[in-house]
């Protein structure tokens, strides 16, 4: 299974043609820690990111990064021509930014592409491998850029039979471990198919932070996969977000959420650096707004609470 490519990976989020989400309110933070976002590419011209994304990394399987290659590091490594990151799900990882940095805008971007594309614009497939290449990479630079937390709004919706659905991919597994080991969680969404027994790859993995969506008003998003024994946490799923080209849409689904999630912890071990993933694990139940539904229920971050109160 760990062998075959993910050719389902998807982005997690959901465009919606409504007129207005309410955005979270501002928080003022002390330091500045990185979160790192592995997606598909990102505009870094637009004007709200200015300052914020401190690296960019291409890690491909198809040598489609701007130099030609399977790997880059540095100024553009993110980037494609905007005609393209406008089409095909490549506007993702712009959305996953601005969304990030609406709930914590003091804090640094580090921006990890993980998905090429072919001469016309059409979505290349990926490996584990390119997954796991990800994660390693942020192990191997966490204290270089002082990242605190990765977050990856991708999934695979590709279930093993029976109870324990979560398809067997040791080499993601382990290097979920090994981030969680060193104090940096690994938060993925849980997906968006009204699954209300299973959640997606890779946030069905144990060591994994999966993170499911609430709407405006702090009820259950209908279409937010759930599974009981494995979703961490709800967090709010609904933003208006920038889009490649400068431009906002409102967008909803569970990427958002474990976007909203990751950039809340970063913020606590911003005011409180000592603190250990459990203390900060323990902060956001602590802190955490009941939420519940005819299919669901948990604990739902609210980054005001957590980082304000």
């Amino acid at each position: 299974m760990n062998k075959k490519l993910i050719t389902a990976l998807v982005a997690l989020t959901l465009a919606l043609p409504t007129t207005a989400n309410a955005a979270l309110k501002n928080l003022t933070l002390d330091s500045k820690p990185s979160l790192a976002i592995i997606d598909t590419a990102l505009d870094t011209s637009i004007p709200e990111f200015a300052g914020k994304i401190v690296h960019e990394v291409c890690i491909i399987e198809w040598s489609t990064c701007s130099n030609g290659k399977t790997f880059m590091e540095g100024p553009g490594s993110s980037g494609m021509p905007l005609a393209m990151m406008q089409k095909n799900g490549f506007d993702h990882g712009t959305q996953m930014v601005s969304s990030a940095l609406q709930t914590n805008p003091n804090m640094n971007i580090v921006f990890i592409r993980i998905i090429g594309n072919t001469a016309n614009g059409s979505r290349q497939t990926l490996s584990e491998k390119v997954v796991t290449s990800a994660l390693q990479w942020v192990n191997d630079n966490r204290v270089k850029f002082n990242i605190q937390a990765v977050s990856m709004s991708q999934g695979a919706g590709t279930f093993l039979p029976g109870p324990n659905y979560c398809p067997v991919m040791p080499t993601t597994s382990a290097a979920i471990s090994q981030l969680k080991s060193v104090g940096v969680p690994s938060f993925f969404p849980t997906g968006n198919s009204k699954d209300y027994k299973r959640i997606s790859w890779p946030a069905c993995i144990s060591d994994s932070i999966a993170v499911s969506a609430t709407m405006p008003g702090d009820y259950i998003a209908k279409y937010a996969n759930f599974d009981p024994l494995l979703t961490d946490f709800f967090a709010i799923g609904s933003l208006s977000v920038k889009v490649p080209g400068n431009r906002s849409i409102n967008a909803s689904g569970t990427s958002v959420a474990a976007q909203v999630a990751a950039a809340t912890w970063v913020g606590v071990k911003a005011k409180s650096p000592s603190m250990s993933y459990q203390e900060v694990y323990e902060l956001l139940i602590a802190k955490s707004v009941p939420v519940a539904s005819s299919n669901a229920s948990g604990k739902m971050i609210d980054p005001w609470s957590v980082l304000n109160g």
